[in-house]
């Protein structure tokens, strides 16, 4: 088989650890982590289910920020060296496009992706409901609010780094008032931003195993490679004792991304250390962000873990696809088209 590679720009910089000998799996944790604790910066009591990526030699951040009343927002942060977070005590304000304030009422698991030169936002807000919130910024100053693109309720929406097509494509998971009854991953596609249609369904929850039987969700934008848009999600299954988060791992087609290629039976990580099972929300891992190299291969995941830290986790596109290909299970129609 021809090596894998991730069709992207070099990373040099990328915060990396080799993994530990004799570690099983695909996917290994930093030493350093919880890297954001609690009450990390003045009025925010906890961090997580936050998005990052690369500006000139250094990188950017948009975070979860639980306040100190309770209510999310949305902060920046900077980092040298993508490990150690200076965060901004103000949350981002958003204006829209006449430059009047537009601030969202809350702010939560923002994604930021990178479409030509222009960076976007994504979290999920209040639009009469939940539902997503989308925003750009050319010089992370001025943050411009697009008009919300989905009708409630709905949470997870995550661009593609790229158009297909000439259309802007994102992922997004449909649900009801309730704590998401809905569980499956749906695809839309827009030529501006503003109207969007042709909309598909990708995966279905469920499978073999229980992992993500009750619901799962699309995590960092996904990862451009030889064989395919590798994405890391996360799915949810309900124990007696509440939820568990893990994260998983999928290949979608180059061209049409709302059918499957190949996706593990397997999550990739489960809540395992104490800062992943202990916290305000304990069992959780929720993926929401990305640094990838394509030089070497290398992948750096950035994780909320409990709903209190921000934890990352690091793969090889070898290794992580080769594990999805080889524990490969075919879940619902997730290999058609996502259309009936």
């Amino acid at each position: 088989m021809e090596k894998i590679r991730i069709i992207a720009e070099k990373l040099s910089n990328i915060p990396w650890q080799d993994k530990p000998a004799g570690l099983a799996g695909p996917v290994w944790r930093s030493s350093d982590n919880p890297i954001i604790k609690r009450n990390p910066v003045k009025g925010v009591a906890r961090i997580f289910n936050s998005a990052v990526a690369p500006l000139a030699d250094k990188f950017v951040g948009v975070f979860r920020a639980e306040t100190i009343n309770g209510r999310p927002h949305l902060h920046l942060g900077w980092s040298d060296d993508g490990v150690n977070w200076e965060i901004e005590e103000e949350r981002i304000a958003f204006v829209d496009e006449n430059n009047q304030p537009y601030q969202p009422r809350y702010a939560y698991d923002p994604r930021l992706i990178k479409i030509d030169n222009t960076f976007y936002i994504i979290w999920c807000t209040d639009f009469f409901g939940a539902s997503i919130g989308l925003a750009k910024t050319d010089d992370f100053k001025r943050f411009v609010r697009v008009e919300n693109p989905f009708l409630p309720f709905n949470r997870n929406g995550v661009l593609f780094p790229r158009k297909i097509n000439d259309k802007f494509i994102m992922l997004s998971r449909p649900s009801d008032q309730g704590h998401t009854p809905f569980g499956d991953i749906f695809i839309s596609e827009s030529p501006d931003l503003s109207y969007w249609g042709n909309h598909k369904q990708v995966m279905s929850k469920g499978g073999q195993g229980w992992w993500q039987s009750l619901k799962i969700g699309g995590g960092p934008a996904p990862i451009e490679t030889t064989v395919g848009w590798l994405m890391f999600y996360h799915g949810v299954t309900q124990t007696c004792n509440g939820y568990v988060y893990s994260m998983g791992g999928v290949i979608l087609d180059q061209d049409q991304p709302s059918r499957v290629k190949y996706r593990s039976a397997n999550y990739l990580l489960t809540p395992e250390e104490w800062y992943e099972e202990r916290g305000f929300v304990g069992n959780v891992i929720f993926p929401c962000a990305t640094l990838h190299d394509a030089g070497t291969g290398k992948i750096a995941i950035y994780y909320g873990a409990a709903d209190t830290y921000v934890g990352i986790a690091f793969t090889t596109v070898e290794e992580v696809v080769t594990y999805i290909i080889e524990t490969h299970e075919e879940v619902g129609e997730d290999q058609l088209l996502g259309r009936i």
